[in-house]
């Protein structure tokens, strides 16, 4: 209530002199309660943005339960009890990092007007201002992060690895590249006193700083690690005439997990608004809903249509695939997430329809180069994704971006100069740059001292069977009886000879000379799948397909 107002109220009720004290305790009075109001009002919007933040955190988090189905849907049966592992240990391990190092590196020290490589101050959470919705907010796009490399390295990676890499990308490689888009600090960001060339970059809920970031990750551990054995090479180190598709053991589970991602994506991008309190808060967050839905179905579409098109001139048959289908579907997801705030709906599904074509043209490279990926994330999250950041330099439009992000001076190119481009491009190569070579590095490292990858017969035994006491399932078996003989003699002779410094290693996995051993020549060339085989490796369980 207006100064004037409260006046003449006041004035109303006492007309006389005499009543001078009166009139002030009424003015003093009224004012005060008008304060309160203001408070109260502030303190519930307050109260519906911290709500709308958790809530959209639970179910950026569900995400988790996705990526777990897809991953374990896309390998083969007798590694499901090992992915899932991976995918609670990318929470488990993810949150401690996060918790120490992660968020203060992105956020601590938010001093407007400096640049900083990462934050120096909340680590382990001990500022009393800090808001923990916002910090349970990014701990689980941190946690989907470091599950988008979970399928690419499946089957073949050793589970301590897996563990550090979790950590370590969650704990340093990540904060590096949400600090520098999302920080007042970041030299990218759009939020910055000074933001780079009167702009900052534009990408609202991560399709560079997470899914590119993953993405890389992904892309450069694939090539250090190799190919599981018989998809391009046979179990010799032969290549193969034609690469063998290794078929996932459950479509269903991949459909589960694609859809619970797709669900979750509610969260990621409309929860990146930070709130609904006001009017305006609420309009962005419903575009972003809008657009997140349509180039979901634009990119499924995309991807079905045209791979249908390409094996009918190939084969003369019409067919539809559905693991490309649900690929296209989440990289369109991925591409919407930069620009989702800041493009028209139109535009939204043409970003969708392009990502499912850049989706098709990643997984054809990917066998052309000998890249073993069972779930596609290289394609999905990292081509994907980079196609997200280069379209809101295209299509962010002037009057969205100022309802966004209150500033609409450089917009896509496709409605002002190359500026916002040229940065989205600056971006692109800082992710890979960065994250290429931080975990090249990383892995390479791991891979020199034989902690990277399986021991041969492991990986034709399975990794539930050698490490997770049985199968996930109770069915016929794929590994051959005298794979999981020589295996239990093996580690038995490890047992008996080995001295107690490398017994306190095999937590860290086998010896770099121990894994090097040559296998024994009665070694089987192919896996057979006719055949029930007994287990005896400490579980009474059978081996599973």
């Amino acid at each position: 209530m207006a100064e004037s107002a409260i006046f003449k109220t006041c004035s109303s009720q006492f007309n006389s002199t005499t009543e001078l004290a009166g009139l002030l305790e009424c003015i003093v009075t009224t004012q005060e309660s008008t304060f309160a109001s203001k408070n109260d009002t502030q303190d519930l919007a307050d109260g519906i943005d911290s709500f709308y933040l958790i809530f959209a955190g639970a179910l950026v988090y569900f995400m988790q339960t996705g990526f777990a189905m897809l991953c374990a849907g896309s390998i083969r049966a007798k590694n499901v009890k090992n992915v899932l592992l991976w995918n609670l240990l990318d929470s488990c391990g993810g949150g401690i990092a996060f918790w120490m190092t992660g968020y203060a590196f992105i956020y601590g020290g938010d001093d407007l007007g400096k640049k900083t490589f990462v934050g120096n101050t909340d680590f382990f959470l001990r500022n009393d201002g800090i808001r923990l919705e916002n910090w349970f907010f990014q701990f689980a796009f941190a946690c989907a992060l470091s599950s988008i490399v979970a399928g690419t390295v499946a089957e073949r990676c050793k589970m301590t690895a897996y563990l550090f890499y979790s950590f370590f990308l969650v704990g340093f490689v990540y904060p590096v590249v949400a600090h520098a888009f999302w920080s007042t600090n970041g030299f990218l960001s759009n939020t910055a006193a000074d933001p780079l060339w009167g702009s900052g970059a534009i990408d609202l809920a991560g399709s560079g700083p997470v899914h590119m970031t993953g993405g890389v990750t992904a892309l450069v551990a694939a090539i250090i690690l190799g190919p599981r054995m018989g998809r391009f090479y046979d179990r010799d180190g032969v290549p193969l005439e034609e690469p063998k598709e290794i078929p996932p053991h459950s479509v269903t589970l991949q459909f589960l997990g694609t859809f619970c991602l797709w669900f979750g994506w509610y969260g990621f991008n409309p929860g990146s608004v930070l709130g609904i309190s006001s009017a305006e808060k609420g309009q962005v967050a419903a575009l972003v809903a809008v657009n997140t839905t349509l180039s979901a179905c634009a990119g499924a579409l995309s991807a079905m249509f045209t791979s249908t098109l390409l094996e009918e001139r190939r084969t003369g048959v019409v067919t539809y695939d559905l693991g490309k289908t649900m690929n296209g579907c989440l990289t369109g997801l991925v591409a919407i997430t930069a620009g989702c705030a800041t493009v028209e709906t139109w535009a939204a599904v043409v970003i969708g329809i392009i990502a499912g074509w850049f989706y098709l043209i990643g997984s054809y490279l990917l066998v052309k180069f000998k890249i073993d990926d069972a779930v596609d994330a290289i394609p999905v999250h990292m081509v994907g994704g980079a196609w997200g950041v280069i379209a809101a330099g295209l299509f962010t439009t002037p009057e969205l971006r100022e309802a966004a992000f209150g500033d609409g001076d450089h917009v896509g190119w496709f409605y002002g100069d190359g500026t916002l481009i040229g940065i989205q491009i600056i971006a692109v190569l800082f992710i890979t740059g960065w994250t290429g070579v931080v975990m090249g590095v990383y892995f390479w490292i791991l891979n020199f001292f034989g902690m990277l990858r399986i021991d041969p017969l492991e990986e034709e035994v399975g990794m539930d069977l050698s490490r997770h006491k049985g199968s996930a399932y109770t069915m016929d078996g794929s590994a051959k009886q005298e794979h999981v003989e020589e295996l239990t003699q093996k580690r038995n002779e490890s047992f008996a000879d080995s001295s107690s410094h490398r017994r306190g290693m095999s937590f860290l996995g086998d010896s770099s000379h121990k894994r090097k051993e040559k296998k024994t020549q009665d070694n089987a060339k192919k896996l057979a799948v006719d055949e029930d085989v007994g287990v005896d490796l400490g579980v009474d369980n059978e081996v599973e397909a």
